[in-house]
């Protein structure tokens, strides 16, 4: 097997990505294939970087936190994948992602609901991390839909 993706191998992309815990023996039976197959293929995805993790997507506000995404614009000429790097070994930040459009970087953190504590964490982003021209804050009320795939 090629490190090209096929029809099969979006089929699993698909499944885990609705249920993440399925076992190869389920995913060989509803795919109407062998387990044997079914781990080549994962082997394969996990390989060359098609799958990037297993994770879960936990309730934030019912474990007591808040989910605030910051829209990060920088000064003209400041590198992008600089300010990723030090965003990214942040304890509080969980996610990093470049963009185009009206921000460069948007972040994702996870904080306690005290607005004192969230405050506290967006001045030492802000901070700490030269280059920023702008912030822009939304909090995150409810999860609506959250596909991956």
């Amino acid at each position: 097997m090629a490190n090209r993706v096929d029809k099969i191998d979006i089929k699993i992309i698909e499944l885990l990505a609705k249920n993440a815990r399925m076992t190869y023996k389920e995913l060989a039976e509803t795919l109407g294939t062998t387990r044997q197959r079914i781990s080549r293929r994962m082997d394969k995805l996990e390989r060359i970087g098609i799958i990037k993790k297993y994770t879960i997507v936990p309730d934030y506000d019912r474990l007591g936190y808040s989910h605030v995404v910051l829209g990060i614009t920088l000064k003209a000429g400041v590198d992008v994948d600089e300010i990723t790097k030090a965003l990214a070994k942040m304890d509080d930040v969980k996610i990093v992602q470049k963009a185009l459009g009206a921000h460069h970087i948007v972040a994702h953190i996870i904080a306690p609901k005290e607005m004192r504590e969230i405050q506290r964490i967006i001045n030492e982003i802000s901070k700490s991390t030269p280059g920023i021209e702008h912030i822009d804050v939304t909090f995150i009320t409810e999860d609506c839909k959250h596909e991956i795939f």
